[in-house]
């Protein structure tokens, strides 16, 4: 019996390290292609309302430009006492070019007078689903506080204050593997694919 050749899709980023965290979770089930693969893809302009239209702009750009199936997710930070920010901000919290460091700076003195019981937050992801027949989004969400400095080497964006209260560590702590397991984006992916699953797509 032939083995069954694997579904191409494309991951609308040039991020490495989400790239590094989908294909972790995916493992060969899927053949996963990058915006790497099309450089000459221009822009697409993430001026939604919300994090799941963003990833739907992403996902309907990439698919009308390569053909193929693409998957795009966004995801934003919900910090309850800045009333939700940075959210959809959150990877240009300090403007368009910042840095990971810039952000978390930032937030950081956003917050400076925060007391810690009053530092609760979430993390959010959507992930969107578009080819030439459907389209179709899954979310993940993992709550957890923002901590008064940054602890730990690992993970990238806000990772290093977004204390994670079961494993009593923050995200830069975790390993990738542990990571993927509680995440916003783990459970996002975990959606995912259990829908190509029901689609039977995998």
């Amino acid at each position: 019996m032939m083995k069954k050749k694997a579904k191409i899709i494309v991951l609308a980023t040039h991020n490495r390290d989400k790239i590094r965290e989908f294909r972790e979770k995916i493992g060969n089930s899927l053949q996963l292609k990058t915006l790497d693969d099309y450089p000459d893809l221009p822009e697409v302009s993430e001026d939604g309302n919300s994090i799941r239209e963003n990833a739907y702009l992403k996902a309907r750009a990439v698919h009308a430009f390569s053909g193929l199936p693409a998957i795009a997710d966004d995801t934003g930070l919900e910090v309850d006492a800045l009333n939700g920010a940075p959210g959809i901000y959150s990877s240009r919290f300090a403007g368009e070019n910042a840095s990971y460091r810039d952000n978390v700076l930032l937030l950081l003195e956003r917050m400076n007078n925060i007391p810690q019981e009053q530092r609760s937050a979430c993390f959010r992801t959507s992930i969107a689903y578009v080819d030439n027949q459907e389209s179709w989004d899954v979310e993940g969400r993992v709550e957890g506080r923002i901590l008064q400095e940054a602890k730990g080497e690992g993970g990238f964006g806000y990772d290093p204050v977004f204390f994670y209260e079961p494993l009593q560590k923050t995200f830069s702590e975790l390993d990738l593997k542990e990571k993927n397991r509680i995440s916003h984006r783990g459970k996002a992916l975990d959606a995912f694919i259990h829908t190509l699953k029901i689609k039977k797509y995998l």
